[in-house]
Order: structure tokens, then sequence, then C-alpha cells
């Protein structure tokens, strides 16, 4: 049986590697969310007495990884593949920036140089071995200048306007990382979608008393999922939906009711 041209086989083990992954990423999560190092002397032993079965992320990654499959496919062109390859490395990076950002409002440093770091060696070896790697790590780099730049103005005209700190400096970090994988368009829509997503579930979270409005509400976690859409929705059709919404367009179809 086959799914976009991948035999069923592929996906189960595909969605095993994934519930592994996960299984990590629950581990790594719970040390970073103390405070403590990943990887240090006798961790080893640590993760061994530490070894709780986090089914939450195993299912997570699981799907993840599967539905990324079936989105991306395999195909003939190694391009493609190294793309497809650096998401699968990508995905358990936000899901632990995700969770973390969640319980401690902080995305750590280190985890954000990870995917810094993982970008520019995929952008450095595309840029090697492909015709247009020029072209395409130039469009990489001026990602991740673009999604951190549109974060750190937002930052800093909060913090001029309301006199605090409207989105930590771990979240500009983590927008110039990502942006060395996807470029310029897709880090714009994931810009749009991410502060689209945090404003409705500020405004319920709010209504519903969950929050306080002086309260601050981590914004790693919106980044994360804007992320994840653009990875599994093509881009024509969020760019649809976003003009859709935003040149009021709803809002005319509605009064024509």
């Amino acid at each position: 049986m086959y799914f976009n041209n991948i035999h069923v086989l592929i996906y189960l083990v595909v969605g095993l590697v994934g519930c592994i992954v996960g299984q990590l990423v629950g581990m790594m999560n719970v040390r970073l969310i103390n405070g403590e190092k990943v990887f240090e002397k006798g961790s080893l032993k640590k993760y061994k007495i530490e070894l709780v079965p986090h089914y939450v992320m195993m299912v997570t990654m699981f799907a993840l990884y599967i539905f990324l499959l079936y989105t991306c496919g395999i195909d003939k062109s190694w391009h493609t593949n190294i793309t497809t390859v650096s998401y699968f490395i990508l995905l358990p990076l936000l899901m632990s920036a995700f969770v973390v950002d969640a319980k401690k409002r902080i995305i750590p440093n280190r985890l954000v140089l990870t995917i810094f770091e993982i970008g520019i060696l995929f952008i450095f070896f595309e840029g090697i071995m492909s015709p247009t790697g020029i072209s395409f790590a130039l469009n990489r780099l001026e990602g991740m200048i673009l999604g951190a730049g549109i974060f750190l103005i937002i930052t800093l005209i909060g913090g001029l306007v309301a006199g605090k700190e409207a989105m930590g400096m771990g979240d500009v970090k983590l927008m110039g990382a990502i942006g060395l994988f996807f470029g310029t368009s897709p880090i714009l829509i994931i810009s749009v979608l991410s502060f689209l997503i945090g404003s409705i579930v500020s405004i319920i979270l709010i209504i519903t008393r969950f929050r306080k409005s002086s309260e601050y509400i981590p914004f790693g976690p919106f980044i994360v999922i804007a992320t994840i859409i653009v990875l599994f929705i093509p881009q024509d059709i969020l760019f649809e939906y976003l003009w859709f919404i935003f040149s009021g367009q709803w809002f005319l179809k509605y009064l024509k009711k």
C-alpha cells in the first residue's frame, strides 16, 4: 500500500523514529526546565534514572514525522530530500522550544544556538553542492535577518510604547534561527501567522480569565505553531487565507449577506 508514492512500511519506520525522538525530546525538556545541562559528565546515568515515558511528546513526534514525510515525500532530487531532512531535525528542536518556553517563559540560548548551527550547516552543504547554492544561501540568510529584524523592531517599539518588554529576546533569536531554514517569503508568513495566533489565543485566555491582561504570555509556542503550519500547508494557500483575513474581504462578504 502506497501513500504519496511512499510505502506504508516507510511511514511506520519514520513514525517509530519519531517516537524515539519524542522520548529523547521529553527527557531533554525535563533537564532544560530544571536548568540543567542536557549533556554533562555522568548524564547517561542520570538519563537511566529519569527514564520515564513521555507519551504525549512521543505521539506528537510520531504524528509530525508521518505528516512531514507525506507532505514532502521522497524526491529524486537530492536538494529536496536534504531540505526534508533539515525539517526532520528542526521539528524536535521546535517542540522543545514550545514546551520549555510555555513552562519556564524562556527559550534557552543553547537550544536556539543549536537550531542556528544546524541551519548554517545545511546552508553551507547545499551552497557547495548545488548549482544554485549561492542564491539559495543568500535567501536563507536574508530570511534569518528578516525574521530576527521584524521581531527585534516590535520588541523595541513595544518597550518604548508600553514601557515593558513586549516579547523576549529569545523569540527574536528563535525567529532568526528559523529563518535559516525557510528564507524570506515563508518567514514573513510565519511572522504574520504567529501574531495572528498569539492574538487570538491571548484574547481567549484573558476572556476566560486563565491569564490577566497584565500577565506575560510566552510567545515562543505561537512561533512554533506558525512554523509547523507553514511546513504542512502550501504557501499560496496560506497567503490566500491571510489576504482574505487582513484585506477585510470576510467583512465585505458578511455585509453582503
